[in-house]
């Protein structure tokens, strides 16, 4: 498709001296051509002519293989397609045998060869992409939205790696904040030893601080105060924090007694250890890395140095804070640093995004959020464009919905009533067969439900649909995948002496001769939507393609025989180009696949 493309834009500006893109597509069954475009409407109002007349001369300059131009003649040939005109105005092309079997066989050979190294244009090629995702906040416990953010943010960054990027996946967290004071406060109402503290024990202390602040005006005061102590904990550090002397200096600045100063950086330090160490199993059981950890305190400093230096020009005081007022740009006023001196998510934010210029000088930083995070974002990249343009333009927000269970109830974790991550894992696990089952194809099942949708609305997740072997979902390629491994396991050593024109008097039935010609124009479109998924950064167009390729293989295993076949070794090669394809494929989207199911 993109020689036919790259044909019909020179030919097109030949004509009517117009730069279009024609979109060329697998032409529909019954049409007896391989592939289509209707660019001929599309220019009729260019042209002020008929479609059907714009077909006929497009096509007329194709069958000639040659335009003029101020340059001379320039060759538009299509090396054997046969070109044909259908109303309204479409044209169709029909490759040669040829055409299919010499990529089918480099895809069967090496799937990167025949992707080449020029995916996006070049343009990732040597560039440095920062993906910030997951972000989960020490102190409290991961819920399916970051499951879901960090399965989406590690398959985005498997594309732009395939697309040349050197890519650094980073992490966010809030190690500081008044959600930490509020879980402080109640941990440390708790007569808790250091050794027998656990996570869930965390995650429960948050929701009870929680409520203390919304409902008791006195707690809510301690947990104020509380929150100054863990930032001034935070800047000290984990070693400096927990000196005598140090401690000693803490409690007297804020009327504390050393023991008592001496319990909260215990538990503090404790309970982000054991945060980060919750984080870093639960990421190794999903099969998702990253590179970088920021934690809030590390980039808190940053912020308030930008936020106060750039006071007067673009932040202001406000009744003792300090403002961004975003109406002037159509948005909302916000609060950067408060009255009591403390920075505001929205510091720390800036700060994070000049630690990771000064950590990384990306040529593109991308964010991936809920959508809840949309205009808060536009706020806080407003105020930084201000006075670096240069990093604001350089940054992607890409956000999503809601991930919620089929019933549509929302839930929250301020609350308590919320779906933690490794719930998702168990549950989809138990419908497999409980501990038995394989963790590929539990992670196989979730992860492809959550990337199939394109990003933005919320997901509703059906953790029994996730898991059909006939639908779409992701354990339906899985078996797809292994069963072409079984076809290729009865193949003799036959397949390897054979040549690869795989179209070639195959058979003279037609449903066979059909079923291996499909195969292989949906195995060679891999390449078309590995250059969409990369501009859009959608792992959902994989998931698309993917789906429609196993579909397409599957009518491909009821029609063809191939071991034992007069034509053994050329099927085997379009087997073995559709295996490397699902497999590469899934690969992008984190899912490895098993041997046998």
């Amino acid at each position: 498709m993109e020689k036919i493309r790259e044909v019909l834009k020179k030919v097109i500006y030949a004509l009517y001296g117009v730069e279009l893109e024609a979109d060329v597509t697998i032409a529909p069954e019954g049409t007896g051509a391989d592939y289509a475009t209707n660019v001929a409407m599309r220019l009729a109002k260019v042209a002020h002519k008929a479609p059907m007349i714009i077909a006929e001369e497009i096509k007329a300059r194709l069958d000639a293989g040659e335009i003029e131009t101020d340059e001379g003649a320039k060759d538009v040939s299509l090396e054997g397609f046969t070109v044909t005109v259908a109303a309204p105005g479409f044209l169709n092309f029909i490759s040669p045998d040829e055409y299919f079997a010499e990529k089918v066989g480099v895809i069967a050979g090496n799937v990167g060869d025949f992707l080449g190294g020029n995916i996006s244009q070049g343009e990732y090629s040597g560039k440095t992409v920062v993906a910030e995702f997951s972000d989960p906040n020490p102190f409290k416990v991961l819920h399916v939205g970051h499951l879901y953010t960090s399965v989406v943010g590690d398959s985005i960054s498997r594309i732009l790696e395939l697309a040349g990027a050197s890519e650094v996946r980073a992490n966010f967290g809030g190690d500081v904040g008044l959600h930490v004071g509020k879980t402080m406060w109640a941990l440390s109402r708790k007569n808790v030893s250091l050794d027998e503290l656990k996570i869930e024990d965390i995650a429960k202390c948050y929701v009870e601080g929680t409520q203390a602040y919304e409902e008791n005006e006195d707690a809510k005061a301690e947990i104020v105060a509380l929150n100054k102590v863990f930032y001034a904990v935070a800047e000290l550090g984990a070693e400096r924090s927990q000196e005598r002397l140090e401690i000693e200096a803490l409690a007297e600045d804020f009327g504390m007694s050393t023991v008592e100063m001496m319990k909260l950086v215990e538990l503090y330090w404790r309970g982000r250890e054991l945060s980060y160490q919750y984080f870093e199993d639960f990421y190794a059981k999903i099969g998702v890395k990253f590179d970088k950890y920021y934690p809030e305190s590390s980039v808190a400093g940053r912020g308030l140095k930008e936020v106060r230096e750039h006071t007067g020009t673009v932040y202001e005081e406000s009744e003792g804070a300090i403002v961004y007022h975003g109406e002037k740009l159509g948005l909302h006023t916000r609060v950067f640093i408060n009255r009591e001196g403390v920075p505001t998510y929205e510091a720390k934010d800036v700060g994070l995004i000049f630690t990771k210029w000064d950590d990384w000088h990306f040529d593109e930083s991308v964010v991936v959020t809920g959508n809840e995070q949309t205009e808060y974002m536009k706020v806080v990249l407003a105020s930084v464009a201000e006075y670096a343009p240069k990093l604001v333009e350089r940054t992607s927000h890409l956000t999503h919905g809601l991930v919620k269970l089929p019933g549509n109830v929302k839930m929250s974790s301020r609350k308590g009533n919320f779906l933690k991550a490794v719930d998702v894992l168990e549950m989809v696990q138990e419908i497999l067969g409980g501990a038995e089952a394989d963790s590929r194809i539990v992670l196989a099942a979730i992860k492809y439900a959550f990337l199939k949708y394109k990003m933005g609305g919320d997901i509703v997740f059906d953790p029994q649909e996730s898991v059909s072997t006939t639908g779409n979902s992701g354990v339906y390629l899985l078996y797809s995948v292994v069963r072409a491994k079984k076809v290729l396991q009865k193949v003799g050593n036959s397949s390897s002496s054979r040549g690869n024109e795989v179209t070639a008097s195959v058979s003279q039935d037609t449903s066979e001769v059909a079923s291996v010609r499909n195969l292989s124009k949906k195995v060679i479109q891999y390449k078309e939507v590995i250059q969409e998924a990369v501009a859009e950064k959608a792992p959902n167009k994989i998931c698309t393609y993917l789906y429609e390729l196993a579909q397409e293989f599957s009518r491909f295993y009821e029609n063809v025989k191939v071991a034992g076949s007069e034509r053994e070794g050329e099927l085997a090669q379009l087997v073995k180009a559709y295996l490397n394809v699902m497999e590469h494929g899934l690969g992008l989207l984190g899912i490895e696949v098993p041997e046998e199911m």
